[in-house]
């Protein structure tokens, strides 16, 4: 018998052990659990966000006072709690841009210089004790972000622009921008590390410096990770709650993402408006409670979207090296 028949029968011998059999099932129980618990999120959001809007309300039997999907994509008010009711998402959705946007500004050169240095110029000594850092920072509670966001960064701000108000999107944007830079870094340094270190001596080789090296060679073959890592980093801005709750607080009303001196004022993004939905004094199963579901249902296609459109790019950037 050949070295090959051997080795595929003890191959096959191995795969085909209780022990291996277990592991295997214990695992796609864990990869079917994870997928099942996704389309019960969509599910329950669709569900109950259709009993909000009037065309697919009668389909669940639900009486009583219902809102349109055309005032809920293009009304410009968010006033749920009060009569009359308003239900324009427009507001919740310009104030997460602005976070989107402002956090952006911060993270991806702030994330993306902190992954160079870690992959090509840190020490082995430095970057033992910067990536654990990294991590550290975020690990950090979401509400301790806020409360920084509140004791340190509005006053500074103020003494900067006078006119600020007290919650902001300027404030908002700054911790949130913070608080995602870890993931890009950690991300973007970790597809930098997979660059064939041939790559880097056949640059060096030339005459390249470390510089041209880092920027020219490097960064290019990583573009994958890398705008994989933004993406994900701008998806946890767009569902982050409790800072932007602290810091840009409850006033819901209509921002231009395009105008700086609107992050000067505050506004309520799509997460603030959740949280001050389920912390006030509103009737489970009215209008108001249903308009969570729908509020959800929207940011869970915008960060679907933007999921999507992470998986897109790194297939389109992807670089495989043997």
């Amino acid at each position: 018998m050949s070295t090959e028949a051997i080795t595929d029968d003890l191959t096959t011998r191995t795969e085909n052990s209780p022990r291996e059999l277990l592991v295997r099932a214990f695992f796609f129980a864990c990869a079917v659990l994870s997928i099942v618990t996704t389309i019960a999120i969509a599910l329950l959001l669709v569900t109950e966000a259709s009993k909000f809007f009037t065309s697919t309300a009668h389909l669940f039997g639900v009486e009583g006072e219902t809102a349109t999907i055309g005032e809920f994509l293009t009304g410009t008010k968010w006033r749920p709690n009060f009569s009359p009711h308003r239900f324009g998402v427009l507001p919740l959705v310009a104030a997460t841009l602005m976070v989107v946007i402002g956090s952006a500004a911060i993270a991806i050169p702030l994330g993306t210089a902190t992954a160079i240095y870690l992959s090509e110029y840190a020490t082995p000594r430095a970057r033992s004790f910067l990536k654990p850092a990294l991590e550290i920072l975020a690990g950090v509670p979401t509400v301790i972000y806020g409360f920084f966001a509140l004791v340190y960064i509005t006053p500074a701000l103020s003494v900067i622009f006078p006119n600020i108000s007290f919650f902001n999107m300027l404030s908002a944007s700054i911790v949130v921008g913070i608080m995602i830079t870890p993931m890009v870094a950690s991300v973007s340094e970790d597809a930098m590390s997979a660059v064939p270190d041939e790559l880097r001596q056949a640059g060096y080789g030339m005459g390249a410096t470390k510089y041209d090296v880092s920027v020219g060679v490097v960064l290019p073959a990583a573009t994958s990770g890398i705008v994989s890592s933004y993406i994900l980093g701008l998806s946890r801005a767009i569902g982050e709650t409790m800072a932007v709750t602290l810091a840009a607080g409850a006033s819901a009303k209509l921002l231009l993402p395009v105008n700086p001196a609107a992050y000067l004022e505050g506004a309520m993004p799509m997460t603030a408006a959740m949280i001050n939905l389920l912390t006030g004094d509103i009737t489970g199963g009215g209008l108001a409670y249903r308009s969570l579901f729908a509020v959800g249902l929207a940011l869970f296609v915008i960060t679907l979207i933007m999921n999507i459109i992470s998986d897109v790019v790194a297939q389109h950037y992807r670089e495989e090296y043997e």
